[in-house]
């Protein structure tokens, strides 16, 4: 997962935790963004905020990725294929 495709340019903040059996990625558009959407097309997620739209490409392996948008903060669960 490329983190750094849209955050220095335009300024949300990002991050990746890695863990034994998932990772989680975070990305915080801003409160004013609340009412974003954001949906799981094969293996890209793709978020839009008001005439915005920003896609996320998930490694090929990702099983299941669960993802929500809650007062701005995009969330994205991937767990592990075992």
């Amino acid at each position: 997962m490329t983190l750094e495709q849209f955050t220095p340019e335009e300024g949300q903040v990002a991050r990746r935790y890695e863990y034994d059996d998932s990772t989680v990625m975070a990305v915080d558009f801003g409160t004013e963004e609340a009412d974003a959407s954001v949906d799981v097309v094969d293996d890209t997620v793709i978020v839009v905020l008001a005439d915005d739209q920003y896609e996320i490409e998930l490694p090929a392996n990702s099983e299941n990725p669960h993802t929500f948008i809650k007062n701005g903060v995009l969330t994205v669960e991937l767990e592990e294929e075992l």
